[in-house]
């Protein structure tokens, strides 16, 4: 690996570690390795609205799954 290339991945380490203690801050509640894969489909075309929605809804669809498992164990979980 060349020192450009070493230089470019420790500035996206960089970059990457200040997003997710932005993130912490926000209480988003992402993952390093999640955030890593957002920014990527943004920085790939991906619609930043649009993902915080379907990331949204996978959270509501959690939630309900696991109240529903909740509900159907004995003594209402």
């Amino acid at each position: 690996m060349s020192s450009r290339d070493a230089n470019r991945m420790s500035s996206a380490q960089q970059t990457l570690d200040t997003l997710f203690d932005i993130s912490q801050l926000l209480n988003t509640q992402l993952d390093k390795e999640t955030l890593a894969t957002c920014v990527g489909m943004i920085e790939s075309g991906v619609n930043p609205e649009a993902l915080a929605a379907v990331i949204q809804e996978i959270r509501r669809e959690a939630s309900a799954l696991k109240a529903q498992s909740n509900d159907g164990r004995p003594g209402g979980g």
